[in-house]
């Protein structure tokens, strides 16, 4: 493919950390040592997965996992440096009821995953777990039934995540005589509860009690239940917790209830309130007792009374979204301000994208922890392999001070993963994956995906230094990828090119190029204006496979394209106006080869702060005016804006989009429409086949 193209220009008790923590990303990493938690691979129960098998399921299981929390439980405090779970003890795959209670009431740490669904015998049981443990489900094949989880009085030091606890429900719906809980906390401390689902249990599905502090709540659905979430019940006002980036709907009250908390975060929730059920909210947030609380980005869908406080407590509002709630909605009191940053490093994310983004990113993740099926053979131990690890610090803190230094520091031709963690700044540098490097990772090691950040500003029309021309479309990428198996993430790719500045030169400026195959991005952004992401493949008769996952995209004309096999999934993709200010543009523009997969987005959102009915979905792009091309988009069960026209496809350089390939299925909100000549709509038969497990083929995308 050349490199041009011819389309139209168009302090109290704490001491705080000086590492920066993850916080509101969903299943980060945050080094090659969080696969392995520094443990031996091959100690099971008796009905565990032999030790071969169960290696495999077992990397696929925690990969993608940070190996410490963020928010309060990432407190160094109470003798407890942090909140790592499991991470310094073997790590087990259970499977049966004996076998998880045998290992999470063990004196020793564990690394716990649990592959199969267990019930509690008898209902409402609640396994008591003790100090130093992470209990992970292996995808989304972890299901605790009919009971749940107890930590009671000192234990300290446990990660909960990724798990499906549900169905404790006993017929009644305030039910006041079985305590059959989600998890219960009497007195623990340092606890992370991360991307669970719970859901219909008989009495509540969390509660933190009698002094519970240090606690961290994120990224989990909370549903179908009376009582979400209650914290207190305690004269004393001693706790601290962080609450972020949860879906609350379908639940009664305690959404949480924060009784005599005193420091209590909530950030980035969603709070929902779904018209037409039986279940009617009969308050949100609220702040109790002696609480203060700090409420920040929040987003209250239908709810009554939002936010409630008592007359003693302190509540603090920053930057909430309430749509079609009424009833109590308050704030204020005398208590001492506080600033969450004190204690540790988080990053908001905007009020407005909160319910886009936690529908698609809460609870268990399928996607990077899938488990492998068991076999009965007997083999010897196995010790996972650790990727090599080379850190980037502009500070020099770092083995090399650019990110490009450290990738020319990746051995050619090296036969296994090289993770490149890049400290927190900004990089102004261009940076390329060469084809003879694969397996390479970049990613931030920051709080944010945000913190970090890799830009530029070349564009198609900058002259090269050396005299020999401009760079030509993808010669301007930020980041180029040609090695194949190359994976990003926590961090933002960008091409600030000035185009108002520049109006004299092509304009086409990529942030992200790839032209490999299986290229895996979680957890990023990408931005730039025209042409921000460029997924490419070697050539025009090789396979590029590309996934992105819980990341945006930002752009504004064929911000989107090329010919590679491209999944977005569970993303939010943001439309931008133009340098002057208008509004006018297109998602995608595909490439596609003849008898291949093209791009593919679903289960996302489409939005931005642009004009009604200004921008297309995407037009066919035949590079070089190749009519073999077979451009190919489709997009599907997508929250669309009514930023998208009503006629969402268009021709492009003398191609009609009718004779290509460009279909929608089942997409919602203001921008989408029914079916006709002009917005084809696959039939569900043919969806079947447009899934994004056809993209991918034989390809199923791990963390590493």
């Amino acid at each position: 493919m050349s490199e041009t193209r011819s389309k139209p220009r168009t302090p109290r008790r704490h001491r705080r950390r000086k590492t920066a923590l993850l916080a509101g990303i969903p299943l980060a990493l945050t080094s090659a040592g969080a696969m392995a938690y520094g443990g031996v691979f091959g100690v099971f129960g008796q009905d565990a997965q032999p030790k071969a098998a169960a290696a495999a399921a077992t990397t696929s299981a925690l990969a993608g996992v940070t190996d410490v929390a963020n928010g309060f439980a990432s407190v160094n405090a109470l003798g407890q440096n942090g909140t790592y779970g499991g991470r310094d003890g073997q790590t087990v795959t259970v499977k049966t009821l004996a076998d998880l209670e045998k290992y999470a009431t063990a004196s020793e740490p564990y690394i716990i995953v649990v592959a199969a669904t267990i019930n509690m015998n008898p209902v409402g049981k609640e396994i008591k777990v003790a100090s130093d443990k992470t209990i992970i489900g292996a995808g989304t094949s972890g299901h605790i039934v009919g009971g749940g989880f107890f930590l009671g009085t000192g234990v300290h030091n446990v990660i909960i995540r990724n798990l499906t606890i549900r169905d404790a429900y006993q017929g009644i719906w305030n039910d006041k005589e079985h305590d059959f809980d989600a998890i219960q906390m009497d007195g623990a401390h340092h606890v992370w509860i991360d991307h669970n689902d719970l859901r219909h249990m008989a009495d509540g599905l969390i509660d933190s009690r009698k002094d519970t502090t240090y606690l961290t709540v994120s990224w989990n659905k909370l549903s179908q239940e009376n009582k979400a979430f209650g914290i207190g019940w305690t004269e004393n006002t001693t706790a601290d917790i962080t609450i972020h980036h949860n879906w609350i709907r379908e639940t009664e009250q305690r959404n949480p209830s924060t009784d005599n908390v005193a420091h209590a975060h909530l950030y980035n929730n969603y709070l929902e309130d779904e018209a037409g059920t039986t279940i009617k909210s009969s308050y949100g947030n609220y702040s109790r007792g002696k609480t203060n609380m700090v409420l920040e980005n929040s987003y209250f869908q239908g709810m009554t009374n939002p936010v409630v406080r008592d007359a003693t407590a302190t509540l603090v509002q920053r930057g909430n979204v309430f749509a079609g709630t009424s009833g109590k909605n308050e704030s204020g009191g005398s208590g001492a301000a506080w600033d969450p940053k004190t204690y540790y490093t988080y990053t908001l994310d905007k009020a407005a994208d909160v319910p886009a983004l936690l529908k698609s990113g809460v609870g268990p993740r399928s996607s990077v922890a899938k488990a492998t099926t068991a076999t009965t053979a007997t083999t010897t131990s196995t010790t996972a392999a650790a990727a090599t690890t080379l850190t980037v610090a502009a500070d020099g803190s770092g083995q090399y001070r650019t990110v490009q230094a450290a990738v020319n520091a990746v051995p050619a031709n090296n036969a296994s993963r090289v993770v490149i963690s890049v400290k927190p700044g900004t990089y102004r540098e261009l940076v390329k994956v060469p084809s003879n490097k694969p397996h390479v990772t970049i990613q931030g090691s920051g709080g944010s995906r945000k913190d970090t950040t890799i830009v530029y500003n070349n564009a198609s029309g900058t002259p090269k230094p050396d005299g020999s021309g401009t760079y030509g479309t993808g010669g301007s990428a930020t980041v180029a990828v040609d090695g194949d198996d190359f994976q990003a993430r926590n961090l933002t790719i960008s091409n600030d090119f000035d185009e108002a500045a520049h109006q004299d030169i092509a304009n086409q400026a990529v942030a992200l190029r790839t032209s490999a195959d299986k290229v895996f991005l979680d957890g990023v952004i990408v931005s730039g204006d025209q042409d921000t992401l460029l997924v490419d493949t070697a050539s025009k008769d090789k396979l590029g496979r590309v996934y992105i996952t819980n990341s945006y995209v930002i752009g504004n004309t064929d911000f989107i394209f090329g010919r590679a096999t491209a999944v977005i999934d569970k993303s939010v993709i943001t439309l931008k106006k133009r340098w002057n200010g208008t509004s006018a543009g297109y998602v995608t523009a595909p490439s596609t080869a003849a008898n291949r997969k093209g791009i593919l987005i679903a289960n996302s959102t489409v939005n931005g702060d642009v004009s009604d009915r200004s921008f297309y979905l995407g037009r066919p792009w035949h590079a070089g005016g190749d009519a073999s091309l077979d451009p190919q988009t489709t997009i599907r069960n997508t929250t669309l804006s009514a930023a998208i026209r009503t006629t969402p496809w268009t021709d492009m350089s003398g191609f009609s989009w009718k004779d290509d390939r460009f279909a929608e299925y089942q997409n919602k909100g203001a921008g989408s429409g029914a079916a006709s000549t002009d917005r084809p709509q696959l039939t569900d038969a043919q969806a079947t086949g447009q899934e994004v497990a056809d993209w991918l083929g034989d390809w199923t995308p791990t963390a590493g």
